[in-house]
């Protein structure tokens, strides 16, 4: 198991654990529940439920429906994801689908085709979503 440094609250580091799925060539299908982060540098097809962090890296691509925290996504995703913390879409990330999140940020270059909702069941619909370039260009 690979471990990933932080500081805790206390000023005192601490580790976060961090499975990392390695090769581009593999493929995996099936039901998969992590209770710590993943980062999937492959192809992943099925359910995920992952109790911390998902990270797809710009060799990942994952197809399937996923509860996360929070997820990271510089590869491709396609599914219905649900994340109780933050979802970011990098500049290298692909994303079809839909996600239900309280916090979406999505990178100049990065793709999202499909549905936000918020987690309190309110769609993002109602208020305008704008990438941080276009809103502070329309100032």
């Amino acid at each position: 198991m690979f471990t990933n440094s932080k500081t805790l609250e206390n000023g005192k580091p601490g580790a976060v654990p961090l499975l990392t799925v390695v090769g581009d060539r593999a493929r995996m299908e099936g039901k998969f529940d992590i209770a710590d982060s993943i980062q999937v540098e492959c192809e992943v097809g099925g359910e995920m439920t992952v109790g911390g962090k998902l990270v797809i890296g710009e060799k990942g691509t994952v197809n399937a429906n996923v509860q996360t925290v929070d997820a990271i996504i510089m590869g491709h995703y396609e599914g219905t994801m649900v994340a109780t913390g933050n979802v970011e879409i990098t500049e290298t990330g692909r994303v079809s689908g839909n996600i239900q999140t309280d916090s979406l940020v999505i990178a100049k270059g990065g793709f999202f085709d499909g549905n936000v909702t918020k987690m309190n069941g309110q769609p993002s619909a109602q208020r305008p979503a704008y990438l941080i370039e276009d809103k502070r260009a329309g100032q």
